[in-house]
C-alpha cells in the first residue's frame, strides 16, 4: 500500500487522525494532514482505506503496491 494526500485539498476535519493516528497527524497551526507513514504496515490498511472513503475532501489517496 502507498498513501498520499494532497495538503491543498485538506479541510483540516481530522477524522484521519481519529482513525489511524499511526499514520495521519495535523499542523499545529492549521490542523491540515501531515502523513507519517506512506508506507503503513498490513494491520494498518483497513484503516487507512477507511480514511481515504470518509475524508470529506477526498485527500487522501490509497495505491497497492505494483
Amino acid at each position: 500500500m502507498k498513501v498520499t494526500v494532497d495538503q491543498d485539498k485538506c479541510c483540516a476535519a481530522g477524522t484521519c487522525v481519529l482513525i489511524a493516528p499511526e499514520v495521519f497527524d495535523q499542523r499545529e497551526d492549521d490542523g491540515v494532514v501531515i502523513l507519517l507513514d506512506a508506507a503503513p504496515a498490513g494491520n494498518l490498511h483497513a484503516a487507512v482505506r477507511e480514511c481515504a472513503a470518509v475524508c470529506p475532501a477526498g485527500a487522501i489517496h490509497v495505491g497497492e503496491d505494483a
